[in-house]
């Protein structure tokens, strides 16, 4: 990695889309998102860049579930699937999209996602994986119920890893910061401290120790953080 940007200096990006479109050509592109949440981004990217087709791929199934009852939109398909099998045909895509998910990838299967990554990109396509960075103000209120710096260190080891395996090389990197804004602690909890995906085994110590990290930031308007971000963005070789 390049020497690490001092965190109160790093860019804020609003909007991560512009960073991808940046880096990877997106009209007319297959693309598969790993875990991909509410598929925010993605509704977004088919908005902006005709002739795309995005899947998305995701775990979770109380939200794969409030997926499949938004209303349909041209062009997104959503399936029940982790990235470790992912349920696509052998160099079916052009990119591939790791929106703070590899992380969350069971750490006993992060190099066979990556290897199924590469399955299904064609010669040339592009794995962008974006990952917060183990930092900042935020990070020290979610590690009290959360530590995830075990997991996203090895997050970047699986991209490390992959790239001695011939399969891949580096193309890009960058890292940038992402405003977050909670209106009050209960926005916090409801959405940082209970997700569908996860159950933290909250207890009320738990939950009064993480309020008072939390509310010395808090003001009349809420609580605004930066979220570090580091991204990498990998190219498929041609076999």
């Amino acid at each position: 990695m390049k020497k690490m940007i001092p965190l109160d200096q790093l860019p804020l990006v609003t909007d991560e889309l512009t960073v991808l479109a940046g880096l990877v050509p997106l009209i007319n592109s297959q693309i598969v998102e790993l875990g991909c949440g509410n598929a925010r981004l993605a509704r977004t990217l088919l908005q902006q860049f005709p002739g795309c087709h995005v899947t998305g791929l995701e775990v979770d199934v109380r939200q794969h579930a409030k997926n499949l009852a938004e209303p349909a939109q041209p062009d997104l398909t959503f399936l029940a699937a982790g990235a470790q099998a992912i349920p696509l045909t052998d160099a079916s895509c052009d990119l591939a999209l790791m929106l703070k998910s590899l992380h969350h990838v069971p750490l006993a299967v992060m190099a066979t996602a990556l290897g199924e990554v590469a399955r299904v990109l064609r010669p040339g396509g592009y794995l962008y994986v974006s990952e917060p960075i183990f930092d900042g103000a935020m990070n020290e209120v979610i590690r009290l119920y959360n530590d995830e710096e075990l997991v996203r260190s090895a997050a970047q080891a699986a991209v490390d890893a992959a790239l001695t395996t011939g399969l891949w090389e580096q193309v890009a990197e960058s890292c940038f910061a992402t405003p977050v804004h909670f209106n009050d602690f209960a926005d916090f909890e409801q959405r940082m401290m209970r997700p569908t995906y996860a159950d933290h085994q909250l207890d009320d110590a738990t939950i009064a120790a993480v309020r008072t990290v939390f509310e010395p930031h808090c003001g009349a308007s809420g609580a605004d953080f930066t979220r570090p971000m580091r991204v990498r963005l990998l190219r498929r070789v041609a076999a």
